[in-house]
């Protein structure tokens, strides 16, 4: 060993280090590609008609290699590897998954995070990254309308959000013995409650976490698609009269099919009466509680004892960048806090260590790019996007209302569902709903190959809906005009290859 160490020069070399002379040049590089993308993205495919095959063929198949090259070589054949072979979801006509337009500002952060490299899990290890943080979690808090005393947590997006609060509320609401003895100690079977149109989070979470998918009381919706308060309150009290253990209730702040926003204010106040955990699903929804003439949707959302949001997906912020906030936060820390005697991390009684308040023990800095563009925005600016958002949304409602071959299905926050009727087919069609629902998911795998537009679908009162959801600062009137013109010459396209092929 000595004498390896002694082979060793004082200036120690790697071959993973880049020169200050080298690291400008490419840098500037890229972000002339950088700039020359965002202007031009509109002017490009959403997506390709490329094949897993395909790219694999694009990406190569050599064996890892035995040596390095050049960073600037590599940098640059990525780019053109990203940029030519990507869905694009800053493109003005991407309302698909909801994914939303990034933040160029979040893009400069991610960069200057990962230079700074800081392990946000404890605050001895992210001085400043831990406290900026901390005031995004308030920011986040005071943003959506909820106290700023509200504490929380940045985490990689809705499904962790949920499960962090879901394990939170599970610890309160649970049998002490829960940690020691778990869940099958338990003499009572752990119940929760949660609408038809919840997200499949909470399947992963009742699997998960030792409730067992037969823990979820699933509640009918009624013609708003809303969870149907009646029918909660008596699947309630019809566990306890069975010996169960009622935990939760999860209220939806916007569901991802139809954007429609559960009665938030009597399910807090059965929780209230019960004794119940209540937390609210606003992975896509709860940013809109900003806007003044949605912000009566979201009553009741301060009864809340956690919360679910997600910054990636109505702020703009690029991926990952997701978060909990609960309204006491010592239940985060009942939790997950564990002091094993090789953690010196608690220097004070004023630190706030993240790995005490989620899964994770080592973290990237999520927040810095939240906290820049929170900021860049201000709250005026967030509500004007996020109101021209759900303006153009009702705008391709209307659009679809108002053509002969649209059926316009629902609107809700920035979603709308709509499909595709040719005009040669009428109400006493035979098998028309069937055809219907089989033409409209025919028509959403052609756009969504096509690359002029890219939508996703919805199944909405049993019909096969074709579903746009405006997240994006990009599109524009213009945009939603021409997916309607796109929408029908795709419709009637594949209509005519249908009926060609459909047996006489």
């Amino acid at each position: 060993m000595e004498k390896k160490i002694n082979n060793m020069t004082d200036n120690r070399k790697t071959p993973i280090e880049i020169s200050k002379e080298e690291f400008q040049e490419i840098g500037y590089q890229l972000i002339d590609k950088i700039c020359d993308f965002i202007d031009t993205i509109e002017e490009r495919p959403v997506t390709t008609r490329e094949s897993p095959t395909q790219l694999q063929k694009t990406l190569g198949n050599s064996p890892l290699p035995e040596n390095g090259r050049s960073p600037a070589e590599l940098l640059s054949k990525t780019t053109d590897l990203l940029f030519n072979h990507s869905l694009l979801n800053g493109h003005p006509k991407f309302l698909g998954y909801i994914t939303s337009s990034a933040a160029p500002i979040g893009a400069l952060a991610d960069l200057l995070a990962a230079t700074v490299n800081p392990n946000v899990g404890g605050q001895i290890l992210s001085p400043i990254a831990t406290e900026i943080e901390k005031q995004t979690v308030k920011w986040l808090a005071e943003f959506i309308g909820v106290s700023p005393d509200y504490g929380g947590i940045l985490v990689s997006g809705g499904n962790m959000a949920n499960f962090t609060a879901f394990l939170a509320a599970r610890t309160a609401k649970a049998p002490k013995n829960i940690n020691e003895d778990g869940i099958s100690a338990s003499s009572q079977k752990l119940v929760i409650y949660c609408s038809k149109t919840t997200h499949t989070w909470i399947d992963k979470a009742a699997i998960l976490f030792g409730l067992g998918s037969k823990a979820i009381r699933w509640i009918q919706t009624d013609i708003a698609n809303k969870m149907d308060i009646e029918v909660l309150e008596k699947t309630i009290k019809n566990d306890i009269e069975n010996d169960c253990k009622p935990i939760m209730v999860i209220g939806t702040g916007g569901d991802v099919s139809t954007g429609s926003v559960d009665n938030l204010r009597e399910i807090a106040a059965i929780c209230k009466t019960y004794d119940l955990w209540f937390h609210v699903d606003g992975a896509y929804g709860i940013p809109a509680a900003v806007v003044p003439e949605q912000n009566k949707l979201f009553d009741g959302i301060k009864e809340a004892d956690s919360i679910a949001l997600d910054p990636h997906k109505w702020l703009y912020s690029p991926l990952e960048a997701g978060c909990t906030l609960v309204k006491n936060p010592q239940h985060l820390i009942d939790t997950y806090s564990s002091h094993p005697e090789y953690y010196n991390l608690n220097k004070d009684d004023f630190s706030q260590n993240y790995f005490e308040y989620g899964l994770q023990n080592s973290r990237g800095f999520r927040a810095l790019k939240v906290w820049l563009s929170l900021q860049q925005v201000g709250r005026s600016g967030y509500v004007k996007m996020i109101t021209e958002d759900i303006e153009l949304s009702e705008l391709l409602f209307t659009q679809a209302e108002n053509h002969p071959e649209l059926e316009a299905v629902s609107q809700n926050l920035s979603i709308t569902t709509l499909r595709y009727i040719p005009l040669d087919y009428t109400k006493n069609s035979a098998n028309k709903e069937s055809y219907l629902n089989e033409l409209n998911e025919a028509i959403l795998n052609d756009i969504q190959q096509g690359g002029e537009v890219f939508l996703s679908n919805a199944i909405v009162k049993e019909k096969y809906c074709l579903r746009g959801c405006i997240v994006n600062f990009r599109t524009s009137k213009k945009d939603i005009k021409e997916i309607v013109e796109i929408l029908v010459r795709v419709g009637r396209k594949t209509h005519k290859n249908f009926k060609k092929n459909t047996p006489k």
